[in-house]
């Protein structure tokens, strides 16, 4: 299992291979990526089914069909409607904080765990739902498990891979969520065509299929080293287990580095408290800024609401759910695997601002087609029908292969051992803060701003590439036990790091 690409250490890199102990793990873990996109791909596709909105919210099924005077725009505009999307994430915001707790004290692989055994019995109770309040507890439940997979496998992924395969390690989380959007819109695309009006019922309970692999893979899974040595004072139990996902036995200086960071991290009894400190300033702006930027790229608009979108421009119900599966789960998924092959070697600075660049291009030449040919009723001809969709699939693969994957690398990669439960706790409750008012106020905001919200991510899409530029630093290869080096040479950061350590070294002993 040892065989593999030899990283051998130059430029503060450690010694070992890329494993395939290390890759089957990693694969596994990944699953709980799946989870997450399967959930995101599926919603956006029940929610434009006739049978389902019959049933469920039978007013909007009513206004779509029968009110000819409402504008385009606001066909789909229901709280109700969107409160069935986003309560998943307000689930998932609460379990983060829990989640948290359970990583740190216990490890990682119990997290994931939690993750698949939650998700598999949300997906359970949504596929045999009978009411409303059953269909809203089913998706509680897949937040809880999306809370906690979330908080998790990045941590994993990011443990478990070598420094100079990192990025492309974590980057199959993103690859992962892609697959999911992808198999969710081709089962939606071939479960709306069944006579009978369940088609959505097999959609939502095949959430069941990854559940069960990521449960189940989970036991299975090895813990990794860094947990092993911030739970236990079995030294030599850690060292066996680096030896092996690594394929080597000389792993002195890596493991040095992790026995420092554990008796840091042995020393902080409170962690919550600790992260506000000053000499954690850019870890903490970082772990705010980066979900909250990702989710006002406008992405989850198209992941959720892409069939709704394209019936607005005048699409039929089966060409809107083939059309979504093509375009956030063919291309997605390609640009994400594009960024894994490359992302080591280009960097994150330049991948997220060059993402960024194209994403603002794609979203305003969208709203001023939108503007200039959708008005409230009818529908935009044909070719500039397909020049949106065009402009959706630029949009679409500039997401991912930028901020979709590395907005989960560079925050799971900068922490340090004492804070990066924490941590990765805020950066997933951000994400679920703001991916769930998105969700809740997007369709409302589509009725008011029209063709105006492309204007508005574009906006917000220009603000986070100008951020990037000057605020974050490069972390390609850098190891993860000394990424605190980095904020040490940014131009900005080491003025507020060297102050907390000038008044550190002042303070008497």
């Amino acid at each position: 299992m040892a065989a593999g690409l030899a990283i051998a250490g130059e430029g503060g890199q450690y010694n070992g291979k890329m494993t395939w102990f290390v890759v089957l793990s990693c694969m596994m873990a990944s699953m709980g990526g799946v989870i997450f996109g399967y959930d995101i791909g599926i919603s956006g596709g029940v929610t434009s089914m006739e049978p389902f909105l019959k049933k469920f919210f039978p007013e909007v099924y009513t206004r779509m069909k029968e009110d000819t005077k409402i504008s385009n725009y606001c066909k789909f505009d229901s709280q109700l409607l969107t409160s069935f999307t986003s309560s998943l994430y307000v689930a998932g915001l609460v379990a983060s904080f829990f989640a948290s707790s359970i990583t740190r004290y216990f490890g990682r692989k119990p997290s994931i765990l939690a993750g698949g055994a939650a998700f598999l019995s949300g997906s359970a109770l949504n596929g045999a739902a009978t009411n409303l309040y059953m269909l809203i507890f089913g998706r509680v439940l897949l937040g809880v498990g999306v809370g906690f997979a979330n908080q998790a496998v990045p941590l994993y992924l990011s443990e478990m891979a070598p420094p100079r395969y990192r990025g492309a390690i974590n980057n199959g989380f993103q690859l992962c969520i892609g697959i999911g959007v992808l198999s969710a819109n081709f089962i939606n695309f071939g479960t709306e065509k069944i006579e009978g009006g369940w088609g959505w019922r097999i959609s939502l309970a095949m959430a069941a299929i990854p559940a069960t692999f990521l449960t189940i893979g989970s036991l299975f899974l090895p813990e990794t080293p860094n947990s092993l040595i911030q739970r236990f004072n079995d030294e030599q139990k850690a060292k066996t287990m680096l030896q092996r996902i690594r394929g080597t036995t000389d792993v002195e200086a890596e493991f040095n580095d992790l026995i420092k960071a554990s008796l840091v991290s042995k020393s902080i009894e409170h962690p919550i408290k600790n992260i506000i400190q000053k000499k954690y300033r850019p870890q903490l702006v970082m772990a705010i800024a980066i979900p909250f930027f990702q989710q006002v790229t406008g992405i989850n608009v198209i992941s959720f609401y892409a069939p709704i979108l394209f019936r607005t421009i005048g699409l039929s119900e089966s060409v809107s759910l083939i059309m979504s599966a093509l375009i956030a789960g063919v291309v997605g998924t390609a640009s994400t695997f594009l960024s894994m092959l490359v992302v080591d070697k280009l960097g994150r600075r330049v991948m997220l601002i060059c993402g960024g660049v194209q994403m603002f291009v794609s979203q305003i030449l969208i709203g001023s087609i939108m503007a200039a040919q959708l008005g409230d009723h009818g529908s935009i001809n044909k070719g500039y029908a397909y020049f949106v969709l065009t402009m959706i699939s630029i949009y679409v693969s500039g997401f991912a292969w930028s901020w979709g994957p590395l907005g989960w690398l560079v925050p799971s990669e900068i922490f340090p051992l004492e804070i990066r439960s924490v941590g990765q706790s805020i950066v997933v409750a951000v994400n679920f803060v703001f991916t769930f008012i998105v969700a809740q106020t997007f369709l409302a905001m589509l009725c008011h701003f029209k063709s105006g919200i492309f204007f508005f991510f574009g906006g917000w899409v220009a603000v986070m590439t100008a951020f990037v530029y000057l605020l974050l630093p490069e972390t390609k290869k850098v190891p993860i036990e000394v990424m605190d080096r980095v904020w040490r040479e940014h131009w900005f950061w080491k003025r507020i790091v060297e102050e907390f350590d000038d008044k550190s070294n002042m303070e008497p002993a």
